[in-house]
């Protein structure tokens, strides 16, 4: 058999990588092991690198991002994206019933769905590719953010089947799910960043980001429930939703045909608690008029369809007590304050805590302990304190008093100036410090030591034996074999014990020799730098290359990192600036940890003949993957920035270069030159 062209392998493996994605997020079918789909795709990105020209656009390669985009083009909606009229009140349901059947007569069926509580999103597929992928914006015109939605899983890059049309228009709901949003919210919290509200805040925030990588890291996803093209293909709305199901969208299962009112009620009755059970955020359900005839019949009003409605639950609420404050010290210091309540049932579920968020928030609310408040379950996740009732306020109202010192180390707290949330500044002596810092520092996305997890960290540090993650790797067979620690869950009265037996430590000791292979950008992020997450770290590691050029680099050094701002930048100079942190640094390169990216990383200088000269890359080259291109400026002294602005010397264009960054080139007067251009440059 003859060998394979590069062009046919990589239009074999685009299309089999497709396939299987398809299979895994529309059919929840796993065809091949978790291996060998990243063989594949790793033979897939190898091959579009030697070989960019024959890399498609909706190449399953883009799914992890890459692209840095500074500004969204605006663009205008083929197809105005209305909003729709809602309600809270059923009897303003029954009356849109009545108003449709005075058009339509009779006989009308209607489509019930979840009205999920995300971003609306328009996507536009030409013969059968994802070309487009616009936010609703006002309506008219949205920002074109396809290099951001080729990321979400859920959207297919094209098409399957035979009867896909030549260009069509979906409309979808874009969402992150609550796993997701806590994940995010809990690595906010441990590099000391604010915590996102809700989901879809969360979602709309990312969706913005300029880094596409950060998008996909992110794992938006989304559920398609609309169909737009011309002419119409199908009937009706339910025949819409099939096809795109169909054609390998993501349709939600939940949607339901009604012939009567009171069937539509039942649907809206029948989800207003079962909605709790989704791993995702719904504010109420969405009732169409099925027929597209009748649709066209029924008509628009200036801003919404006459023949849709959305009926939105009001939020979940309840009122109890306020019993008391708990103060929460987190990894970095940050003090949180927890209302503790009499238990109330919402929602579902027996809540008795809820986030008060900072001192600020406290003083907002005018709260009381023994106020009676409004505890409210909406959008978000964790039930929040919307309210004080102080009509009910007791006579033995008591006014909260901020601590001033830490509520477990004692140390005075600090505010910074601009932040909201109180620190305390004990990193090396406040238990609850400590043990975050550690739990951290092995954490899976740090150095993955889990055979450390389950309160084992908690025993070591209670036993004096680990204080600083260095002192992980003195740990011996002798010192742990037998220690051992019981522990009692607060709630349910159940007791475990935890014992260090002897695989138990063999266990524990391989993982921390193991974790001396982790790539010095996991080893930065352990380290928990303030503000320097997983992505960030990415970021560093990749600039500066090692560790000591990590902590010679000045403020302004590290702001010229692409992404990089003045607070990250501050922070990173004030934990190099502590020698105990120097001290922790030299003690992990004893043990072996890799602190640089290793030599075959490291770009060898070739001249300085770019020396003091800036660069953007775009576009596809002829001679160079953009990778290559942006490690030959480096290695002949130039540096690589990542957006256009007047101060920048040259935007070096390549073929299918997005046409925003060539227009605000050509407005700012940079100079722009081709592959050709820039390699007499180097002549």
């Amino acid at each position: 058999m003859p060998e394979q062209t590069p062009e046919a392998r990589i239009l074999e493996l685009t299309n089999k990588l497709n396939y299987l994605n398809y299979q895994y997020y529309q059919n929840s079918v796993s065809e091949v092991s978790d291996y060998e789909f990243d063989q594949m795709l790793l033979e897939l990105q190898k091959l579009e690198e030697e070989n960019p020209q024959f890399r498609s656009d909706n190449s399953p390669t883009q799914r992890v991002g890459g692209t840095i985009t500074k500004h969204f083009p605006t663009v205008k909606h083929k197809y105005p994206m209305l909003s729709l009229s809602n309600t809270y009140s059923e009897d303003e349901v029954r009356e849109f019933d009545t108003r449709v059947r005075k058009v339509t007569g009779d006989y009308v069926e209607y489509i019930c769905e979840l009205k999920f509580d995300g971003v609306a999103m328009s996507l536009t597929y030409t013969n059968g590719a994802l070309t487009a992928g616009v936010t609703r914006g006002d309506g008219t015109r949205g920002d074109d953010i396809t290099p951001n939605v080729r990321t979400i899983r859920t959207v297919p890059l094209h098409l399957q089947g035979e009867d896909v049309p030549a260009e069509v228009e979906v409309r979808g709901e874009v969402f992150m799910p609550f796993h997701v949003f806590e994940e995010l919210n809990k690595e906010r919290e441990e590099i000391g960043e604010a915590l996102m509200a809700n989901p879809r805040n969360a979602t709309s925030g990312t969706l913005k980001l300029q880094d596409s990588k950060e998008v996909a890291r992110r794992r938006l996803s989304m559920y398609a429930y609309g169909l737009l093209s011309t002419p119409t293909l199908f009937e009706s709305h339910s025949q819409s939703l099939e096809a795109l199901q169909r054609w390998g969208l993501n349709v939600s299962s939940s949607w339901r045909k009604c012939s009567t009112i009171e069937e539509v009620m039942a649907f809206i009755h029948e989800w207003e608690t079962k909605r709790f059970e989704l791993p995702i955020a719904t504010d109420g359900i969405v009732v169409k008029v099925n027929s597209y005839a009748q649709q066209e019949e029924l008509g628009y009003t200036a801003k919404s369809p006459r023949w849709a409605m959305a009926y939105k639950y009001k939020a979940m609420e309840a009122v109890t007590e306020l019993l008391g404050i708990e103060y929460n010290v987190g990894r970095t210091g940050a003090v949180t304050p927890v209302a503790l309540m009499k238990p109330v049932l919402l929602a579902g579920t027996t809540v008795k805590r809820a986030s008060l968020h900072n001192a600020n928030e406290i003083e907002r609310l005018g709260l009381m302990v023994h106020d009676f408040v409004t505890v409210e379950k909406g959008g978000e996740i964790i039930p929040k304190v919307t309210a004080v009732k102080t009509e009910l306020r007791p006579a033995n109202a008591e006014p909260i008093v901020y601590p001033s010192v830490c509520p477990s180390c004692g140390t005075a707290l600090i505010r910074h100036e601009g932040e909201a949330n109180h620190y305390c500044p004990n990193e090396k002596g406040c238990p609850p410090q400590v043990k975050g810092k550690l739990e951290h520092f092995i954490s899976r996305k740090a150095m993955n030591i889990l055979s450390l997890g389950e309160g084992k960290i908690e025993l070591l540090v209670e036993q004096g034996l680990v204080t600083s993650p260095d002192h992980l790797y003195d740990l011996t067979y002798d010192t742990l074999f037998g220690l051992k620690k019981t522990f009692v869950n607060e709630e349910t009265g159940i007791t475990r014990v935890v014992t260090f037996q002897k695989t138990t430590v063999e266990n524990i000791l391989k993982a921390l020799e193991k974790s001396k292979e982790a790539p010095f950008d996991r080893v930065l992020f352990a380290l928990g730098i303030r503000f320097v997450g997983n992505t960030v770290a990415q970021k560093l590691a990749q600039y500066f290359r090692n560790i000591d050029a990590l902590r010679a680099a000045t403020e302004e050094e590290l702001i010229a990192v692409p992404e990089i701002g003045g607070r990250i930048a501050a922070s990173v100079r004030e934990y190099f600036q502590d020698l105990s942190n120097v001290h922790l640094i030299e003690r992990l390169r004893f043990h072996g940890l890799q602190l640089d990216l290793g030599e075959i990383a490291i770009i060898e200088p070739a001249s300085d003949k770019l020396a003091g000269l800036t660069f953007v890359v775009s576009g596809v080259f002829a001679g160079y993957s953009r990778e290559e291109l942006q490690d030959t400026i480096i290695a002949n002294g130039g540096k690589i920035v990542s957006s256009i602005s007047k101060k920048l010397s040259y935007l070096v264009a390549g073929e299918k270069m997005g046409p925003s960054k060539l227009e605000k080139a050509t407005s700012l007067g940079v100079k722009i030159v081709t592959e050709d251009e820039f390699n007499k440059m180097l002549a």
